[in-house]
């Protein structure tokens, strides 16, 4: 069983080109994402389960750590939802366009479109990080 984990861990660890790195994101992504949404319900469930920890909980929130953990976590649902429907499209409806040439366009679209789409999430965060987190910006 080690053998198997160190042979499938050595095989995502070597680059194969753009759509290496879209797969990994991917697999990436989706349980940060899973993980995310069940600590947010889990933190959300204390405003009625147990009042009293739920400011403890937003202040934890606030390290600027954790609030750099949220940013790339932000990238990741942005990407994951792009990638999804561009292999779901693919797979479903254009299922010819699995060919190196067009998946490559599709990826460079699936990244522009990500990148595009996490700008707002991005400021609006990094706004909130500069304040809240490192008070670099009025008295947070």
């Amino acid at each position: 069983m080690p053998d198997r984990i160190r042979i499938a861990l050595s095989g995502y660890a070597q680059y194969r080109g753009q759509g290496h790195i879209a797969f990994l994101l991917h697999r990436i992504a989706g349980p940060a994402v899973l993980g995310y949404l069940t600590l947010h319900i889990l933190t959300t469930s204390t405003v009625f389960f147990a009042p009293h920890w739920y400011g403890k909980l937003v202040e934890i929130f606030r390290n600027p750590f954790i609030m750099i953990i949220e940013i790339i976590l932000s990238f990741f649902v942005v990407f994951h939802g792009v990638n999804g429907l561009r292999l779901a499209y693919i797979d479903l409806f254009r299922p010819n366009l699995w060919t190196k040439r067009a998946t490559y366009k599709f990826k460079t679209f699936t990244f522009k479109v990500t990148i595009l789409l996490w700008l707002p999430a991005l400021a609006i965060m990094g706004y909130d990080f500069l304040k809240y987190g490192l008070g670099l910006i009025g008295g947070g």
